[in-house]
C-alpha cells in the first residue's frame, strides 16, 4: 500500500499527504519552497498547513518576518488517530442506540426470477447448523437438476444437515429415499389436505420463502420470527408421518 493510501485512512486527501510529505522531507522550510515541492499552488498550501497545524500534524516558526513550517514527529500520525478512537468511543453509545433500533425491525430481501430463486438457494448454505424446511415438487422443475445437485454438493460438503416435512407425491417419495446419503431426514404429510405451494426454509435468524409458480422469493432475517416459525415446524414435525 502507498504511503498516500495509508496517509488516507488518516482523513488526508491527495494534497494534504503532498504537503505533509514535502515538509516532512524539507524540515523548516517556508509555505513556497512547500508548495513547489507538492507540486500546488503557495495560496492553496497555506489553508492546507493551517489545516495540518490544527490536526497537530505541521508546527510553525518564525524567522525575522517570515513563517517557516515544519511536520511533527510521525509519532503524531498515531496520536490523532488515538484522538479518532476517543471521539468514535464518544460517539458509541449513540450508534449503538441507533443499531438497536433498527436491528429491532426485519430485515426483508426480494429477489425474481430463476436466478433470483437460486440465490435465495445459496443463501441457505450461510448456515452452518440445521435446516429446517417444508418443500414441494417443483424445485428441480424451475432450478433444473443440475443446480439442485451442485447444491446438493455444496450443503453435504459443509456438513449442513436438513429436516424436511413434504407432500407425499412420487416425487418427494423418492426424494426421501435419498435421505440418508444426502444428509437430510424427511417427513410426508397428504398432499390432498396440505397442498403446499411454496418453499420454505428456516435458517438460524432467517427465513426463506420461494414460489416457483411466480418466480420470486423473499427472505427475513428475524430473530422472533425465525425462532416462532421453527417452533410450528417442530409441531408439523412431530405430527408429520414418518
Amino acid at each position: 500500500m502507498k504511503i498516500e493510501e495509508i496517509l488516507s485512512q488518516f482523513g488526508l486527501s491527495q494534497k494534504d499527504s503532498a504537503v505533509y510529505l514535502s515538509s516532512l522531507e524539507l524540515g523548516t522550510a517556508s509555505a513556497t519552497r512547500i508548495a513547489r515541492k507538492a507540486g500546488i499552488k503557495r495560496t492553496t498550501s497555506y489553508d492546507i498547513l493551517e489545516e495540518l497545524m490544527e490536526r497537530g500534524l505541521i508546527g510553525q516558526t518564525q524567522k525575522g518576518k517570515k513563517r517557516l513550517f515544519y511536520a511533527g514527529e510521525p509519532e503524531e500520525l498515531l496520536k490523532l488517530l488515538d484522538r479518532k478512537k476517543e471521539q468514535l468511543m464518544e460517539a458509541m453509545p449513540i450508534l449503538k442506540s441507533i443499531y438497536n433500533t433498527a436491528g429491532a425491525k426485519p430485515k426483508i430481501r426480494y429477489y425474481e426470477g430463476i436466478e433470483g430463486l437460486k440465490e435465495v438457494y445459496r443463501d441457505t448454505l450461510s448456515y452452518y447448523g440445521e435446516l429446517s424446511a417444508f418443500i414441494t415438487e417443483n424445485v428441480i422443475t424451475k432450478l433444473g437438476q443440475t443446480f439442485v445437485n451442485e447444491y446438493k454438493a455444496k450443503r453435504k460438503r459443509a456438513k449442513i444437515s436438513v429436516r424436511v416435512i413434504g407432500p407425499d407425491t412420487p416425487e418427494i417419495i423418492e426424494y426421501k429415499k435419498l435421505d440418508k446419503k444426502d444428509l437430510q431426514q424427511t417427513r410426508l404429510v397428504s398432499q390432498e389436505k396440505f397442498p403446499f405451494s411454496i418453499e420454505m426454509n428456516i435458517y438460524g435468524n432467517k427465513l426463506a420463502f420461494m414460489s416457483f409458480k411466480e418466480e420470486m422469493g423473499v427472505i427475513i432475517e428475524s430473530n422472533e420470527i425465525a425462532k416462532n416459525m421453527k417452533l410450528l415446524f417442530e409441531l408439523a414435525w412431530k405430527g408429520a408421518g414418518k
